[in-house]
């Protein structure tokens, strides 16, 4: 355990003069009494049940009783004790408060919840009241996952959502699900719609950092089970939030609307998930009012769904061990600025359906590799950008400091140039265009004004004064001058006395007793008491050689000196109260030049990608199409050419006619030869074919996708008492169940994980409904060859294999994808490659050559006729047709028949014996 800073740092002028700040027991030895500070602290405690509370005492935020257990424990600080309440030793932790952000992100990573409790009286004002009264706290701020703003908790590139589900019931009487996701460090607001079926998809996509719902939602078992699968913070919000006409009204008073039909007809179920996150933003943020942007509704059907389970088998936005390194996102990202890294990602996240607006974003990343030169212009200054979104909310909520001011200066500035490089450009496409126009609205003067306020070296706080540029203000370098300067302040002062004096022996002093006064020599003086001296120099002392005087201005002097800092200080928060307005009022249009910012950032940054890894543009249209020419895995491409190794190139047909379906491909080959990562490359291509980039391909034609599913290998999931093959079987049951003719579905190895009939007897079924049910384009990866028998049975379904050659004995696997099937699966020698002891492989290959022996006559085109397609229909039309031969009924098996006949409940042990010898004689005489 780290041993942090010393757990209490009492404020003299604080807390050891709040009475009973550090309880103590009775001294008559009967019932403890309760310290005004501790009823303080159990009182705002009670008030904020479920989070651990910052109780500012000083200069550190104390925890007390069970938070400091906690606390203590989440952050590997000293717990210590201070005082007694009731008897027991009180259990206390602190943190410093000028290192509480660092603790609150630890707190918040492990799921806490924090109440920030600050000091809102003066201690002097509290010592006014009386010897015991306390200095007033209050909770001014509860931080959660889903509403923290500062910037050293946030990840720069990813969104932090907060999203409110709510339910409304449909005209048919099913549920429909309102979700509204917001982010408060940008302002986003989105509001979105889905049924149940639909809903683990949407809460994938939206990815969020906390989710709050109703308690009557945590009673629906479709509800908790869609949120776990994102595993974000679930927060109870009980009822306060409000439906129907309570809901609109929260959204109404928020936004300052007289009405909602302005934000494009929102149902039921999306107003009262709206209102139930703004409700939870008031409760978390008090008096702080997030810049919220007006709800924009998205549609589910605008964009490809994509179900939790598939984002973590294709790794989209981190690997299944939780990195970004080694995902979609990592390998494709070449954004420079925070705000495109989260366009990118949110892109990502929602592959679009629409064959235009994809077009469109395409036709912003070919200008861009059509202007080499332009991109490489735009790229430094994008990268001088800072998070313009994120400054501005901070400043809106009055978290914000000089750095936010200087953020939105520097971000205009980037915008203007951009606007002009972009301006001057030929033959802009669409998205580019309105781009640059929205990176050019906001007025020059607002950049100008803040640059010649703000000073080159900036604190963090704007507590600590010094943020603003030396000749800005006149009163504030004044006040300087008196802080910083007091003795060249003096001698300037002092000459100018000499000059009214018309004497250089005046001299400016101080004593305790007079403050500042000027002194001369007696003959000096008695000239200053006659006029016109007398009107400016006011005696105030003879002495026995000198006589001293005061003036008007020194005795201003002496208190200005004296409170010189507090006034820099506060005309300086003043000059930053007077920015943070003038940015506030040009929110939107500042708002607008940031987005136009990652629109061009995400452009230009997947044009270089594209550039750089010879990514070509993809035809994407509405048909079933699905053809990539020498296409490859994004991320794998992009580790081997770090290592100065080639990606073998694979084609991909899937193509398949509307109305009919699209074709299935059966993919063969031994582990390690390269299956699993062509399934993914597919899936990947079509999912950045959608949402607007280049394809690593030398050609794509891709009919848009609407639902992508993917089962990728599978682990158990102990914590919801499954085993790994109930986890395989739940999400081929979510495929079969969803999947329809316009979908890509990408299966590998189903039916593995038990015993090899019933596995093969699965993956039989399966694949038949997928040809006959969901007609999807599919990969289907197995090692059960029997399945490549279904080509002959089923017109779309293709079989595929994965070469490989032995050499000298040894496996070469050359993850060439070509037509066919695989002819054996090569599994010992895989195990050799893998360091088994010889011995084990050797054994291994005697007994495959064996079994391989007694298999023989089952396998091939018999289990074609043993395995009918869906066998129930089968034999509907074999009784209609009454040229079809009979079937056979299956062989007498006396053994078996035996053995059904005996009922063990009812064996005695003697019986038991008898019946086993008796079975025993069967076998015999079968043999």
């Amino acid at each position: 355990m780290i041993d942090a800073d010393p757990p209490l740092r009492l404020d003299p002028t604080d807390t050891a003069k709040e009475s009973g700040a550090l309880p103590r027991d009775s001294d008559s030895g009967g019932a403890a009494k309760i310290s005004p500070m501790i009823a303080q602290y159990r009182e705002i405690k009670t008030a904020n049940p479920g989070s651990l509370l910052f109780y500012r005492m000083g200069d550190f935020y104390e925890l007390f009783f069970e938070d400091a257990e906690i606390a203590a424990k989440a952050l590997g600080i000293v717990l210590t004790k201070r005082g007694k309440h009731q008897g027991d030793d009180i259990p206390m932790c602190g943190v410093p408060v000028e290192r509480a952000q660092d603790y609150l992100h630890r707190l918040i990573g492990l799921g806490h919840r924090v109440a920030v409790c600050e000091q809102v009286e003066d201690p002097a004002d509290a010592r006014k009241r009386g010897g015991k009264s306390v200095v007033r706290r209050e909770v001014t701020r509860l931080v959660t996952p889903g509403t923290i703003t500062e910037d050293t908790l946030l990840d720069p590139a990813r969104a932090n959502r907060l999203l409110a589900i709510a339910r409304a019931p449909q005209s048919d009487g099913a549920w429909s699900f309102g979700l509204a996701a917001l982010d408060i460090s940008t302002g986003e607001f989105v509001v979105s719609e889905a049924l149940e079926a639909a809903l683990e998809a949407e809460i994938a996509r939206i990815d969020p950092a906390e989710i709050v719902v109703p308690d009557a939602l945590l009673e629906t078992p479709g509800v908790p089970r869609a949120c776990a699968a994102v595993r974000a913070p679930l927060t109870p919000l009980g009822r306060q939030s409000g439906e129907g006409a309570s809901a609109e009204r929260r959204i109404r008073d928020y936004f300052g609307l007289a009405t909602l039909d302005g934000l494009g007809g929102l149902s039921r179920a999306e107003i009262a998930a709206a209102a139930a996150a703004l409700f939870y933003v008031e409760r978390t943020q008090f008096s702080a009012r997030p810049a919220l942007s007006l709800p924009r509704r998205l549609g589910c059907e605008t964009h490809m769904a994509i179900d939790a389970a598939t984002r973590a088998n294709l790794e989209l936005a981190r690997t299944l061990t939780g990195t970004r390194e080694g995902s979609l996102i990592g390998a494709i990202d070449r954004t420079v600025t925070a705000a495109g890294g989260r366009l990118l990602a949110e892109r990502l996240a929602a592959p679009l359906t629409s064959v235009k607006d994809i077009a469109r974003r395409q036709d912003a990343v070919a200008f861009f590799i059509e202007e080499p030169g332009l991109r490489r212009d735009v790229r430094p200054t994008l990268k001088a950008a800072p998070d313009l979104t994120r400054a501005v909310s901070r400043l809106a909520l009055d978290r914000g400091g000089p750095r936010d001011l200087a953020a939105v200066r520097d971000g205009l500035i980037a915008a203007a140039a951009l606007a002009e490089a972009l301006g001057l450009a030929p033959a802009l496409p669409e998205e580019l265009r309105e781009a640059g126009a929205a990176a050019g609205a906001v007025d020059a003067l607002l950049a100008a004004r803040l640059g010649d306020a703000l000073a080159e070296s900036l604190p963090l706080q704007r507590r600590d004064g010094g943020f603003v540029r030396a000749g800005f203000d006149a009163g504030l370098d004044e006040c300087r001058a008196l802080r910083d300067e007091t003795r060249k302040v003096i001698a300037a002062l002092q000459a100018r006395y000499c000059e009214l004096a018309e004497t250089r022996q005046l001299k400016l002093k101080h004593n305790n007793f007079l403050g500042y006064f000027l002194e001369v020599p007696q003959a000096q003086g008695e000239k200053l008491l006659r006029a016109p001296f007398e009107a400016t120099f006011i005696h105030r002392q003879t002495m026995a050689d000198a006589m001293r005087f005061s003036t008007a201005d020194l005795a201003e002097l002496e208190v200005r000196i004296s409170s010189a800092a507090d006034e820099a200080l506060s005309r300086e928060q003043a000059i930053f109260t007077e920015l943070a307005g003038l940015v506030l009022a040009r929110e939107a249009d500042i708002r607008r030049a940031a987005e136009g910012l990652a629109t061009i950032d995400v452009a230009a940054g997947l044009a270089e990608l594209a550039a750089d890894a010879d990514w070509t543009r993809p035809e994407v249209d509405a048909s079933l199409a699905f053809a990539i020419e020498a296409g490859r895995h994004p991320v794998v491409e992009a580790a081997l050419r770090r290592d100065g190794e080639t990606f073998v190139a694979n084609d991909c047909a899937l193509s398949g006619v509307v109305g009919k379906g699209g074709r299935i491909a059966v993919v063969t080959g031994p582990n390690m030869a390269g299956k699993s990562t062509y399934l993914r490359q597919n899936a990947l291509i079509a999912v950045l074919a959608q949402m607007g980039s280049f394809v690593p391909a030398r050609r794509a034609h891709i009919g848009v996708v609407d639902r992508l599913f993917s089962r990728v290998g599978a682990a158990d999931d102990l914590a919801r008492g499954r085993s790994t093959f109930m986890v395989e079987m739940v999400e081929t049951a979510a495929i079969l169940n969803s999947a329809r003719e316009k979908s890509l579905v990408i299966l590998d190895e189903i039916g593995r994980g038990t015993a090899t009939f019933d596995g093969l007897s699965i993956a039989w079924a399966v694949m038949e409904h997928l040809h006959e049910a969901n007609r999807s384009r599919a990969l289907f990866a197995t090692h059960f060859h029997e399945l490549t028998q279904l080509a002959k049975r089923l017109d779309r379904i293709d079989n595929l294999t994965v070469r490989v050659t032995d050499w000298n004995g040894e496996v070469v696997f050359l993850h060439e994808i070509i037509a066919g099937a695989a002819d054996q699966s090569y599994g010992v020698q895989v195990a050799k490659l893998a360091g088994l002891p010889a011995q084990v492989v050797a054994r291994a290959k005697h007994l495959l050559a064996e079994f391989e022996a007694a298999d023989r006559v089952r396998r091939s085109d018999r289990l074609v006729a043993d395995l009918p397609l869906f066998s129930a229909s089968n034999a509907v039309e074999r009784a209609s047709d009454p040229a079809a031969p009979p079937e056979q009924a299956p062989a007498r098996d006396p053994l078996h028949e035996a053995i059904d006949a005996i009922d063990p409940d009812e064996l005695s042990p003697r019986r038991a014996i008898e019946e086993l010898y008796r079975l025993k004689r069967i076998r015999a005489g079968q043999d």
